[in-house]
């Protein structure tokens, strides 16, 4: 272990987890809608309208989840600065799109950036990802196996969506966004508080790729046409994405003791632009205090949180000592919430 909890002195014994970077990566070729009308039967209006989305970025041919989680971790690394990119410990992947079935992608993202033979694995929650890998990283720090850990979402989804599905070929797009955390206090800047997760696998038809997975695999023969990409339940996804989100919420808040009413900036999943509008509007937070970037990222599954964040303290938007709500709601299905005291950091 490179990292140290040495002088890390919180009451119970237990450190928390502190944020002391940020980086984000997207592909450089934005997708705009009139690309999309040209081979799909829609129009600009109607998918701005029914999602928020102007543009988004899909990665080039041959590029990988791991070219889009390297240079999103490179550059919290350096937004992080030496004296903590040095002491990594861990590297936590959170992605649905893995570079390949087997092995896990993060030991190959953790070497291209140089750190060597440090603990480094995945971690799969799709759309909720980033609060999945959250509550994991927070847990390395806290049970004392790791003192600092590079949080990595990263996903290039289109690659699991049908380019002729109108459904979902308009919102979904690919990036990356990661954090450098270290042990701490739970006081201090950049604090993570406890971080509400759940699940409900009885629902795990509304948003799945049949294909390419072990059941499919153990029955032989090819891939359905079809199976290969993301089917998904929009309505019912819509409905549970809203209840879910906002009772985490809700619960992630308690926990912090804090009141909704505190809360300076909403930083939820940017799956579309009417869930977050209809989440924001149950929790009561004003339109002011809630930051989105969807318009022109699109929903980049578990890279739409880290994402965000480093875009709105770019933006001068998220500034140091914000108190911050995080949520979100994936296939799985799977969801989340969290808070944070927002740090002085620069996006690397």
């Amino acid at each position: 272990m490179n990292g140290s909890l040495e002088g890390v002195a919180v009451a119970g014994g237990a450190p928390a987890s502190v944020i002391v970077g940020i980086g984000a990566y997207v592909p450089p070729n934005p997708v705009t809608n009139h690309d999309l009308t040209a081979r799909l039967d829609t129009s600009d209006e109607w998918i701005r309208t029914r999602t928020g989305i102007s543009s988004r970025h899909m990665v080039l041919p041959g590029q990988a989840t791991s070219d889009l989680a390297v240079e999103a971790g490179r550059r919290a690394l350096e937004s992080a600065g030496p004296e903590h990119a040095e002491g990594v410990d861990a590297v936590v992947l959170a992605t649905a799109t893995p570079d390949r079935a087997c092995p896990a992608t993060a030991p190959e993202v953790a070497s291209r950036l140089g750190l060597g033979t440090v603990a480094a694995f995945d971690v799969s929650a799709v759309c909720s990802g980033f609060l999945y890998g959250l509550a994991t990283a927070t847990g390395l720090i806290v049970a004392g196996t790791a003192g600092r850990v590079l949080l990595i979402a990263a996903d290039a989804f289109t690659t699991l969506i049908d380019p002729q599905d109108r459904a979902t070929a308009v919102i979904f797009a690919d990036g990356a966004g990661a954090v450098v955390l270290r042990a701490g206090e739970p006081d201090e800047p950049g604090a993570v508080g406890r971080v509400v997760l759940g699940s409900d696998g009885s629902l795990s038809g509304l948003l799945e790729v049949p294909g390419g997975g072990s059941r499919q695999r153990s029955l032989g023969g090819p891939v359905k046409p079809g199976d290969e990409f993301l089917r998904m339940a929009g309505r019912d996804t819509y409905r549970h994405a809203v209840g879910r989100m906002t009772e985490a919420s809700r619960q992630a808040v308690r926990a912090a003791g804090w009141d909704l009413a505190d809360i300076d900036r909403l930083a939820a999943h940017q799956a579309n632009a009417r869930i977050l509008a209809t989440v924001a509007d149950d929790l009561g937070i004003p339109e002011d205090r809630r930051l989105s970037n969807i318009a022109h990222n699109g929903n980049t599954v578990a890279a739409s949180i880290p994402l965000l964040l480093a875009d709105a303290t770019a933006d001068g938007s998220l500034a140091a000592g914000h108190r911050v709500l995080l949520t979100a709601f994936g296939a799985g299905l799977a969801w989340g919430a969290a808070t944070v005291h927002w740090p002085d950091v620069k996006p690397g």
